[in-house]
């Protein structure tokens, strides 16, 4: 895999996912270029900010990025392929949605999309939502839309706590599902979940 010069000037796009250790819903990538001219200051790894201030950056990068995007994987999908190709398959739609082509992509993490050779270079960096400033907008971006997306998903699955667990495997979480089974939008494939669903009366 390619890897950028260091001090190139082209556009460059951080990419990072949220909700790859969940038991249920989709996995959510994001991809951001940031704008030169409009830094957006606190920037930093989504798991170490506070829900309101994860929301006011949000709404601050969606304003002053260059170009951002977000895409997903859904359950079943995650349970067809695994959790981490189902990840690198909704970073790659995420910087497929960009408005502006990137000459660099860089990924949070150890592993990163091959992209099918429409991007120039691409780079896994491993600490990238706290290194790097791009990465950090996507991994606020794809945090604060999955909770959204969790907290909707609870309305119609009001028994698991998707509204505070964000279907994390939390103790409440687990023990909603092994008191009721899983819902439509659980991870099958997942131990936890596998589990639950065979000790079901007539499973």
């Amino acid at each position: 895999m390619e890897r950028f010069v260091s001090g190139g000037t082209g556009v460059v796009a951080g990419v990072d996912e949220a909700g790859r250790g969940c038991l249920a819903g989709p996995v959510v990538a994001a991809a951001v270029v940031l704008h030169p001219d409009r830094p957006v200051a606190g920037l930093r790894d989504s798991k170490l900010l506070s829900h309101s201030r994860r929301s006011r950056l949000a709404r601050a990068i969606r304003q002053r990025a260059r170009a951002f995007a977000v895409a997903l994987a859904a359950p079943c999908e995650i349970d067809d392929v695994n959790i981490l190709q189902a990840s690198l398959r909704a970073m790659e739609r995420a910087v497929s949605g960009l408005r502006i082509n990137p000459d660099l992509v860089q990924v949070d993490g150890n592993q990163a999309p091959l992209f099918n050779g429409g991007v120039p270079a691409v780079e896994a960096v491993v600490g990238g939502d706290r290194l790097v400033p791009a990465i950090s907008a996507a991994s606020i971006l794809a945090k604060v839309y999955r909770d959204r997306l969790m907290g909707l998903w609870h309305i119609r699955y009001p028994g698991y706590g998707f509204n505070t667990n964000k279907g994390y495997p939390t103790s409440v979480h687990l023990a909603a599902l092994n008191r009721i089974g899983p819902c439509a939008i659980h991870r099958r494939s997942f131990t936890p979940v596998r589990h639950a669903d065979a000790a079901r009366p007539g499973q």
